[in-house]
């Protein structure tokens, strides 16, 4: 069980010095969290130069999918009406043929995220005909350098362990700009980071499956609750067996949320996840638990929002259940 970036704030970070003399040992966090704030607070918390050794930190390449989507935006727009309205149409066979926003497949976690696939899929469809006008573009190795030295800056660490890029993937093609692999093995060297992953909400088992098929990407941070978690099985046992790790998040954002436009939750997806894990939990800490028995996951990140939450979600770790059926 591993800390979410999201609550952590310079105004709410206390809680983890707890956490960490609980056990945690890995730190999540990105420069799209909280403006950068949440890279500070952690900051804050690792002042003391000996719990920077005892910690995984993480961070991301937020807004990377932005940059391509707009170096393809551009040359979109200057193509005839005729031809644009030929790659629209192509952008929207390819999200149907994959079918990533089925129900239960693709799951709301946050406010207008489906709004995602739009711009990245116009991106995938333009890059069948102009990928050598984009791929190859030094905006790619100029927008991941600098987003790690900021990152470095506000922590006040010489180094991550890992960072993920792109942050938030929504399509497979994200992973595969060239730029990504050769920027990061030059970090690598500087040692500025030290193991290459990727983020996603959206198509989750494809995300995956391009991570573990690319063979450079370490680890790989998806969504994986007991809503989606059947169509991710496969995937699951070829990440295992080729050595890439992965974290699940969005474990209890299935049964649970702090994103009003989201709420009430469905009951159904409460209902199950009682059904499947046995006892007198809570919803969010059951479904922690369901996925913490896969041997496949590494690990879960969780919101550490105060010290109930510390205490209740690390408190999971190495717990073994039988689960009943769904």
């Amino acid at each position: 069980v591993v800390s979410g970036g999201d609550p952590i704030t310079l105004q709410n970070y206390k809680q983890l010095e707890l956490a960490l003399e609980m056990g945690l040992n890995y730190l999540d966090m990105a420069p799209q969290y909280n403006s950068g704030d949440t890279e500070r607070a952690y900051g804050k918390l690792l002042a003391n130069s000996a719990k920077r050794d005892k910690v995984f930190l993480t961070t991301k390449i937020s807004r990377f999918g932005e940059v391509r989507n707009r170096l393809y935006r551009e040359l979109f727009d200057s193509l005839p009406g005729g031809k644009q309205e030929a790659i629209a149409a192509r952008a929207r066979e390819l999200r149907s043929q994959r079918g990533v926003d089925k129900p239960g497949y693709f799951i709301e976690y946050f406010p207008n995220q489906i709004r995602q696939f739009e711009p990245a899929y116009l991106s995938n469809a333009m890059a069948e005909e102009y990928s050598h006008r984009v791929e190859g573009s030094k905006a790619f190795r100029e927008f991941i350098v600098q987003s790690i030295e900021g990152s470095l800056e506000r922590v006040g660490t010489d180094h991550f362990d890992i960072v993920m890029c792109p942050h938030g993937g929504c399509t497979p093609e994200e992973l595969q700009v060239p730029e990504i692999r050769e920027t990061f093995e030059r970090l690598k060297q500087q040692g500025k980071v030290r193991f290459l992953g990727v983020s996603s909400h959206n198509d989750p088992a494809g995300i995956l499956r391009t991570a573990v098929g690319l063979g450079h990407y370490d680890v790989v941070m998806m969504a994986y609750n007991v809503i989606n978690g059947g169509y991710l099985e496969h995937e699951l046992r070829e990440a295992k067996a080729k050595g890439v790790g992965v974290i699940a998040m969005k474990v209890a954002h299935a049964v649970a949320t702090h994103h009003k436009p989201l709420q009430p939750i469905p009951q159904w997806r409460i209902d199950k996840v009682n059904r499947i894990v046995p006892g007198e939990m809570k919803a969010p800490m059951k479904a922690y638990l369901w996925a913490l028995q896969n041997p496949n996951i590494s690990a879960v990140i969780s919101n550490l929002w105060d010290e109930t939450f510390v205490r209740e979600n690390l408190s999971l770790a190495g717990k073994k259940v039988e689960l009943q059926p769904a």
